[in-house]
């Protein structure tokens, strides 16, 4: 499986680094001193991190460590009980689901979530709601403004599609679709609200190698051609190893190691908690 070159980390005003590539901009994304706790259980404490604009990061650990509850925090399906979240600079505290995609956080799901009865671009297109501009009295009457914005929204949702190789899927119902077709139609949508950052979770469960091959790539044509950061949980470390710059380990919900995937690889601690046992 190809690999991404080494990327070097650096600093920032915070305790956290980025790609070197990602200095001189603004962190998408800033998590400090962030904590959860379900009826005095604590389920996540004291995670730190911060994402630069175009970083792809991975976020790994142990089952029941707390990576999905991170994503839930982040997007704001849990309000944190510590801590704050700022995304593109902006405290995102009592802000809603909706309101945090609509400042840029989009993310998929460990199990599919789509509109099975819906079509492929049905599903894309609702992906696009940030961006649909007219009043629901143009869609009412069919006003000239509706019919406008259904052309851009057909569009962009083919553009979307094709990225992928799916526009030719457009009009098939979700349900129809493999396996790997309807993850990648997940990601696509998510892609659909104009995200800074994307997460996914755990997007190539289920996948065979060549799936997650191409999953791989799809990964690094969404950072480049939109040049947005990718937070994501996996637990194929082929995939993780392969495409993530930076990496954060969690186990029982606190963050046991940051580094790039070598780093990583070598961290003692990481093997005896996640990895297996220390080689050597």
């Amino acid at each position: 499986m190809s690999k991404s070159p080494e990327v070097k980390l650096v600093n920032v005003p915070s305790p956290n680094f980025v790609p070197e590539k990602d200095i001189d901009k603004p962190l998408v994304l800033e998590a400090a001193h962030l904590g959860i706790d379900f009826g005095g259980l604590v389920a996540v404490d004291e995670f730190n991190i911060g994402i630069g604009a175009t970083e792809i990061c991975g976020l790994i650990g142990p089952n029941g460590a707390g990576k999905t509850t991170i994503f839930n925090l982040l997007t704001k399906v849990y309000e944190p009980t510590r801590g704050t979240i700022m995304l593109g600079g902006k405290d995102t505290h009592n802000m809603t689901p909706v309101q945090v995609n609509q400042m840029g956080i989009a993310r998929t799901f460990q199990n599919i979530r789509l509109f099975d009865k819906l079509t492929v671009e049905e599903n894309v297109k609702i992906g696009l709601h940030n961006h649909i501009g007219y009043h629901t009295l143009s869609g009412v009457f069919r006003l000239p403004s509706y019919w406008r914005e259904e052309k851009k929204s057909h569009e962009k949702a083919l553009e979307l599609l094709d990225i992928f190789g799916m526009a030719d899927l457009a009009n098939v119902t979700a349900d129809s679709l493999p396996y790997g077709a309807q993850r990648r139609l997940e990601i696509v949508r998510a892609l659909a609200t104009g995200p800074k950052l994307l997460l996914l979770d755990e997007p190539a469960a289920g996948m065979n190698p060549s799936e997650t091959e191409e999953l791989m790539n799809n990964i690094r044509k969404i950072r480049d051609e939109f040049q947005i950061a990718v937070l994501l949980i996996e637990h194929d470390m082929n995939l993780v190893m392969g495409i993530c710059e930076s990496i954060v380990v969690l186990n029982f919900g606190r963050i046991i190691a940051k580094g790039t995937p070598s780093q990583i690889q070598e961290n003692p601690q990481v093997i005896e908690a996640y990895l297996g046992t220390h080689r050597g």
